[in-house]
């Protein structure tokens, strides 16, 4: 095993075209609807080889908590592969956290992902989304590592191909929203019809369901998120007056406006032009992952 350290990772983000909250089962875990797009806002990851078995993470920007999804991902393959190798992991945190954009979910497949290489399993896609499901809800979509349909809780993914090229202008307001607030709230609605079936979509639909500056779909949490959080019902007023289009992603705070081109000069936006304490990019949708090709 000649492998000793992988760098320069990338963890993209992920924004929901929509997000319709279908029904919920007994065991309180809400049924989706939602189009997950992958775009370039991205968190970088550095991996070394530890032959003492030792899970060590170091984080070069936002510190992140003691024992985050990172480290409980690659414990879980440690497991699973029955192994004795450990990793030194650094992460370089770009993507806000509390933003409903999937940061610590991405991060947690990407390190799936590469220590499924540097610790030389090369196990297939479907066996690291066996181990992805139980890490949680957004894990499997970044290990899928396609733009995709999702349904159920999650967990049944459909790849799909938008129309591009494909840009979206991203921002989140200095608040954070916890998932569980929102899934808890009493003014989130729970049964909006089903609109989807799996293996029967045209891409005429697909391009109405994917698009926020038509009359079709909604993000259901951004009511809820909205009360508690008022500067989500700010960010999606400040997008729509420039862009004509805005909607929540996730469970927020991070908001969205679909852009009509995908070629965008600048990742960033213009110093000054956001209110203060907000970030921002202008993204770009990627529709597969960059290290879609590591799990076949």
């Amino acid at each position: 095993m000649s492998l000793r350290a992988l760098h320069d990772l990338p963890a993209p983000a992920k924004l929901n075209l929509f997000l319709h909250v279908t029904g919920r089962r007994a065991d309180g875990y809400h049924l989706l609807e939602s189009i997950f797009v992958l775009i370039d806002w991205c968190d970088t990851l550095h991996f070394e080889r530890r032959d003492d078995g030792l899970l060590r993470r170091h984080d070069l920007g936002e510190p992140l908590p003691a024992d985050d999804l990172c480290l409980r991902a690659a414990r879980a393959l440690q497991m699973a592969g029955g192994l004795t190798l450990g990793a030194d992991i650094w992460i370089d945190k770009r993507v806000p956290s509390g933003a409903g954009m999937g940061g610590g979910s991405s991060d947690a497949a990407t390190v799936l992902l590469a220590l499924n290489r540097l610790w030389g399993l090369r196990w297939p896609r479907a066996r690291l989304l066996e181990i992805a499901a139980p890490l949680g809800a957004d894990v499997p979509f970044f290990v899928h590592g396609h733009d995709a349909l999702a349904q159920g809780v999650g967990e049944r993914l459909r790849s799909v191909e938008l129309p591009g090229p494909r840009g979206y202008a991203v921002v989140k307001p200095p608040a954070s929203i916890a998932t569980a607030d929102i899934f808890g709230s009493p003014l989130l609605r729970r049964d909006t019809p089903s609109v989807i079936l799996m293996g029967s979509l045209e891409s005429s639909a697909l391009h109405s369901l994917a698009d926020p500056r038509g009359n079709f779909g909604h993000n259901d949490l951004e009511p809820p998120a909205q009360a508690r959080c008022p500067e989500v019902a700010q960010a999606a007023e400040w997008l729509r007056a420039r862009f004509g289009n805005s909607r929540m992603t996730g469970s927020g705070s991070a908001v969205f406006s679909k852009l009509d081109t995908g070629a965008l000069p600048e990742a960033t936006w213009p110093e000054g032009s956001l209110p203060e304490g907000w970030v921002g990019r202008l993204c770009r949708g990627l529709g597969r992952h960059p290290l879609a090709d590591w799990a076949e």
